[in-house]
């Protein structure tokens, strides 16, 4: 058992361009093995979004890619996930600046000296915070710019990007996928499926609380093993370029003060401007930037060496970024042959079991296959949920049920599946492996919870 047990241990994920490398030729081979389809699409008058007619479904003319299209795929994914790149840079270098100053350094300090020995105590209390706003308002990319932050945080509380990253990520992500009120989610399956808006949220709120209550214990379980003994962490060893920091009993300045307030007015600005101003990625980069120039300003810095912090700060973050562009051109070559339909339409007609449960399973599985070929929640709410409710009245089940595996197959397999789950690690600062490694138990057990709570919902709805 224990040799199995090492050999297990020694095994190695391939490099993630490797693994996105063989992504990438298994779609094009599917392309060439998948004929192209597409659904007829009508505007939802109650929703104003184009909705599925589910009898709809044709054969239709693809773009099957050809040698040169493989590369050329890849850069068009560059070109196309610009926006989120420069996301990332702009946001990092933003955090890199405060705490090259010294005044992330200085309000970690308070902050420990406010929270004495129970510093861990924000992993819980943030992750449900994060989980609560994904659950009922569906925030999640509002997030994207506090990744950075956390990871800085998290890091100079003795933990690593993981933790940080983990805190952000895994806390909205999970509540996104629980779904008590997103209105991105199960406000819009629930209105294509024409059952009551916000019905079945009592049986909702346990969900919530059980896959919270779990990846909690599991991020902070991790933490507390590596802040006892950081060669367990799954960087130890990974050389990270960070800010000097500056020397202890440095006096927390007037200058720092103000940076540490204009940390605060970022945070704010960023809320408002995403939930009140309609706010996405271009503007929140921009907001980054232009906090990161004032910031540097206001530390003292004179425009040449507000530069070169800029430059220093790309560095750590252009391995990880680059992984987004790689995978965007995944989606792009699905796109492009037109296959993303036909799985749709393919995998809904593998549902008739004369046992709701098994139908039930069946399409929480068929849900967390489409989520890597259709991304974002509302896109497969409104190309699955109007072709999965009449699925559901058809083997017994009830449309409750269906949404239940809808947000369960877009929400959980975000934080698994490459095409969705490579911003986050660009976020974060970490490799695809890397995450896979600290990820994979987790997922593990979400999906046993996933199972669990689909079957009980035949008995329930």
């Amino acid at each position: 058992m224990r040799q199995w047990k090492d050999k297990l241990s020694n095994i190695k994920m391939p490099h993630t361009y490797v693994l996105l490398s063989m992504i990438l030729l298994t779609v094009v081979l599917l392309t060439y093995v998948i004929p192209a389809g597409s659904y007829d699409y009508v505007l939802d008058e109650s929703s104003g979004k184009m909705v599925v007619v589910p009898e709809s479904y044709h054969y239709t003319q693809g773009k099957q890619p050809g040698f040169f299209d493989i590369f050329l795929s890849v850069q068009r994914g560059y070109v196309d996930a610009s926006n989120i790149l420069f996301l990332i840079v702009f946001a990092y270098s933003y955090v890199y600046i405060l705490t090259e100053n010294g005044t992330l350094n200085h309000a970690i300090e308070i902050l420990v000296k406010k929270l004495g020995d129970r510093t861990d105590l924000m992993i819980p209390v943030c992750m449900m915070l994060f989980g609560l706003l994904g659950a009922t308002l569906g925030i999640f990319e509002e997030t994207y710019g506090l990744v950075p932050v956390f990871v800085g945080i998290m890091i100079a509380l003795g933990y690593d990007a993981l933790v940080g990253g983990a805190v952000v990520y895994i806390g909205v992500a999970t509540g996104f996928a629980a779904a008590l009120t997103n209105p991105f989610s199960v406000g819009i399956a629930q209105g294509i499926a024409q059952v009551p808006i916000n019905s079945g949220l009592g049986y909702r709120v346990v969900i919530f609380l059980v896959f919270q209550t779990t990846s909690i214990w599991y991020v902070m379980r991790y933490a507390k093993k590596i802040k006892k003994d950081p060669t367990k962490s799954i960087l130890y060893g990974e050389t990270r370029e960070t800010p000097v920091r500056k020397q202890d009993g440095e006096p927390f300045t007037l200058r720092h003060k103000i940076c540490l307030l204009l940390f605060f007015v970022t945070i704010g600005i960023l809320l408002y401007g995403t939930m009140e101003m309609g706010w996405y990625i271009n503007e929140i980069a921009a907001m980054f930037f232009m906090m990161m120039v004032i910031t540097g300003f206001v530390a003292g810095y004179s425009p040449t060496q507000i530069c070169h912090s800029f430059i220093a700060s790309t560095r750590s973050v252009v391995p990880s970024i680059l992984v987004i562009g790689f995978t965007r051109g995944i989606l792009l070559t699905m796109k492009d042959a037109m296959i993303s339909d036909t799985v749709v339409y393919g995998l809904s007609s593998l549902l008739s079991f004369s046992n709701p449960v098994f139908s039930a399973i069946g399409m929480l599985i068929l849900q967390n296959i489409i989520n890597f070929f259709v991304t974002g929640s509302s896109s497969q709410a409104m190309i699955t949920i109007p072709i999965m409710a009449p699925v559901a009245d058809i083997v017994g089940l009830s449309r409750h049920t269906a949404i239940l595996c809808y947000c369960f197959g877009d929400g959980f397999s975000d934080m698994f599946w490459p095409t969705a789950c490579s911003l986050e690690c660009g976020l974060i600062g970490v490799s695809l492996n890397k995450w896979y490694k600290f990820m994979g138990p987790l997922f593990l057990i979400m999906v046993v919870l996933q199972v669990f709570f689909v079957a009980l919902s035949v008995f329930i709805y």
